[in-house]
């Protein structure tokens, strides 16, 4: 026991995680565990706005000169239909594990599905509320340090199921210029529409403002680094008339650990998000009874044989372990840390559900990896970041549709609420919105 001791101290200190005890955090302590990796958008702002400015103004050789300056790949083509892009040739493995990804994800946002609001709100006065699909969705798929064509399944599928008529995919070519074969794979099989063949912020600004070759979109979906994240956030609020799907940030994990959690499972979950990028943040929230020294010990080994260790190294100088005392308190601290992935690794997690308000995605019990989210469960794994879980939802079929409300009146109807309708205008001194309904009025007296 004395060398795991030993063995979690010097691991403890290379890691560099900072360790705070619940009961005793001040609330400066609260405000640096909440603290997330700052971002400097002041001056990413500075080098993305000539991008989009750029790209309005030039288009697609815009684009060329972006991709060829940042990728080091010459294009042709900068965007193309779906039907362009020769057949991908994947194995049969790479074929059924896609395949089964679809199959779920596609299951559960078609569940998804909300039936229509229609209320009679009094006699004569019918409301409703109806769905339709956005037009035109642009996704973003990155492709620099990691392929990731399950970004592509997770927002393709539920751009098709809403019924969006254009679906533009933008992802990074590879040095040939071509799409990288499981990313194209899943874009064909998922109803993708049309592919642009950029990334960066040049690929957020062609789907906002269009090109010769590209869909203008009404509505941008996807992760990115943080050049993409502020030419969304920037676009958002231009003369382009776009949404996006959510503010974001790097990507994180919550992981609430009890006595029973074999701390292999801990160490590896922590460092499934660890491994995304230097600036991940990855948070323990130790119960009592779990062996800590044991996670420390199994971080550094697993660490160690990570092919992104580098990566994940950084991202654990500023993560951190809380010990806390009870469950209660545990709750409290991940609802204010407001996580993108919440893991429950605890006897009975399925108890603790009603107590957990804010997280992207929620994960319960021993055998329920964050893995299984961001691949094929079936749930969305774009998901809201850097604290935004207290107020956004990750994404849904819902984010690729918007609903309108219908009223439709009878002569009976009108003259039971126009006269509230009435007052209520002069009240505040709309005359024209109060005449609109006493004219009608007027003429249902001289039928």
């Amino acid at each position: 026991m004395g060398d795991v001791r030993v063995q979690a101290v010097v691991a403890a200190e290379s890691l560099g995680l900072r360790t705070y005890d619940a009961e005793q955090m001040s609330a400066a302590d609260l405000s640096a565990f909440t603290a997330r990796p700052r971002i400097d958008f002041g001056a990413i702002l500075r080098t993305v706005e000539p991008i989009v400015e750029d790209v309005r103004a030039r288009g697609d050789a815009a684009v060329r000169e972006c991709t060829q300056r940042f990728d080091k790949v010459e294009m042709d083509d900068v965007c193309v239909p779906i039907e362009a892009l020769p057949e991908p040739k994947l194995d049969a493995e790479s074929r059924a594990a896609f395949d089964t990804a679809y199959d779920n994800i596609r299951a559960f946002h078609e569940a998804q599905r909300a039936t229509d609001v229609d209320v009679e709100t009094m006699p004569g006065v019918r409301c409703r509320r109806v769905t339709r699909p956005i037009g035109a969705v642009g996704l973003y798929v990155p492709g620099g340090t990691a392929v990731l064509p399950s970004t592509t399944l997770m927002l393709a599928v539920p751009a098709a199921l809403a019924g969006c008529q254009t679906v533009v995919m933008a992802t990074p070519p590879r040095p040939d210029g071509t799409v990288t074969p499981e990313v194209a794979y899943c874009a064909r099989r998922a109803g993708v529409t049309h592919v642009l063949k950029a990334g960066g912020a040049q690929a957020v600004a062609a789907l906002a403002w269009g090109t010769s070759t590209c869909p203008k979109v009404d509505k941008i979906f996807g992760p990115g680094n943080q050049y993409v994240t502020a030419a969304k956030m920037a676009l958002q609020n231009s003369e382009a008339m776009i949404a996006i799907d959510m503010p974001a940030g790097p990507s994180e994990v919550l992981v609430i650990a009890d006595a029973g959690a074999p701390p292999t499972h801990v160490a590896a979950d922590l460092l499934s998000q660890a491994e995304h990028g230097p600036d991940s943040q990855v948070v323990l929230l130790a119960l009592p009874g779990l062996d800590l020294a044991a996670v420390e010990v199994e971080l550094a080994k697993q660490l160690d044989a990570l092919p992104r260790s580098d990566a994940a190294r950084k991202a654990l100088s500023h993560s951190c372990v809380v010990r806390v005392p009870d469950a209660a308190a545990a709750a409290r601290l991940s609802n204010l840390y407001a996580p993108e992935h919440l893991i429950v690794n605890v006897e009975g997690a399925e108890a603790w559900l009603p107590s957990l308000d804010n997280a992207g995605s929620v994960f319960l019990g021993r055998w329920t990896p964050e893995s299984v989210g961001d691949y094929a469960s079936g749930t969305n794994h774009v998901l809201p970041t850097y604290g935004y879980a207290r107020m956004y939802s990750g994404v849904s079929l819902d984010s690729f549709q918007k609903k309108m409300t219908v009223q439709t009146l009878s002569e009976a109807g009108l003259r039971g609420l126009g006269p509230a309708v009435a007052h209520m205008a002069g009240v505040e001194g709309l005359d024209a919105h109060a005449r609109a309904v006493t004219l009608r009025l007027a003429a249902l007296g001289s039928a």
